[in-house]
Formats: C-alpha cells, structure tokens, sequence
C-alpha cells in the first residue's frame, strides 16, 4: 500500500492483545472482527477531515498564508485543511488477513500531510514545510471501540 497506512499491532495494548490472542485461539480466523474495526476506522478517520483534528483531539495547525492565497486563487473553500476535493478522505482503505489490518490512504502525500515535511523543489508549492497534521491513527475512543468488537466476536465464536 503506496502512500501511509498504520498498522494495528497489539504489542503494549495488553486489553487488545487478550481479546485478540483468545478470539484467533476460538476461531482461527480474526477476518470478520479485523473487517469490522477496519470499517470503525474508516468512519472515524473520514469525521476527522470534517472536525479538523488529530486522533488525541488536538486541531490541526492552520492554513499557511501562501495556501490560503493558492485556495482563493483556485477558487476552492478557504476554511478546510486537508480537503481540496475530499480525495484523501475518500481514499481511506483497509487491508485485511486472517490475522492482520492494515489502515491508511494510498496517496503519495498522505505521508506528507501525516508526518510533515518540506515539499519538492518540482512541487506546486516548491521548498514549503508542511506541518504533521495526523489523521491516522487510534483514538481513546476507538480503543474502546475496538476491544467492544473484538469482546463481541470472541462470543460468538465461544
């Protein structure tokens, strides 16, 4: 997966790791409960480019003024970060196997919106630092979340 992505891993979430570890030990195959934290994530991430936040709650850093000036000239809405068309939104996906998923976008400058860092000299913005605004990753909320489904799908495979 081109692009940025998270992978969930369970290592130091000892309430995940529990729930995960007795649910493949069940059923052998965490496919249905993976695809339904998957679809969570892809819902609370999109809610994240409406709120303008990262998954802690904090917002993201402003608009720049030389972005501002390229949205007005392009004659785009000035009051959205990270959302020209929606694309980046729009290209949240999941990656499953029977015991893994994988989260993220698949746009080569979902990294740099999620990291940070300086644009290409080639760029239509050429030598600008772009400041880390995350929107991967998991929420205290979508921690409970995640171990709700993972607690529903080890009873029914009990």
């Amino acid at each position: 997966m081109a692009g940025t992505f998270i992978t969930v891993d369970v290592k130091g979430q000892r309430s995940i790791a529990k729930a995960l570890n007795d649910l493949l030990k069940r059923s052998g195959d965490l496919t249905p409960a993976l695809g339904d934290i998957g679809e969570c994530l892809t819902e609370s991430t999109q809610q994240r480019f409406i709120d303008q936040q990262a998954p802690d709650g904090t917002p993201w850093e402003e608009l720049s003024s030389t972005t501002l000036k390229q949205k007005i000239k392009q004659g785009e809405r000035t009051d959205r970060i990270l959302t020209e068309s929606g694309t980046l939104a729009d290209t949240l996906h999941y990656k499953l196997t029977k015991d893994s998923l994988e989260f993220g976008s698949n746009m080569e400058y979902a990294a740099m919106h999620q990291f940070g860092g300086v644009t290409s000299p080639f760029s239509m913005m050429p030598n600008q630092e772009i400041p880390a605004r995350p929107f991967l990753g998991i929420a205290p909320f979508e921690r409970v979340e995640i171990i709700d489904i993972l607690q529903h799908h080890l009873a029914k495979a009990l």
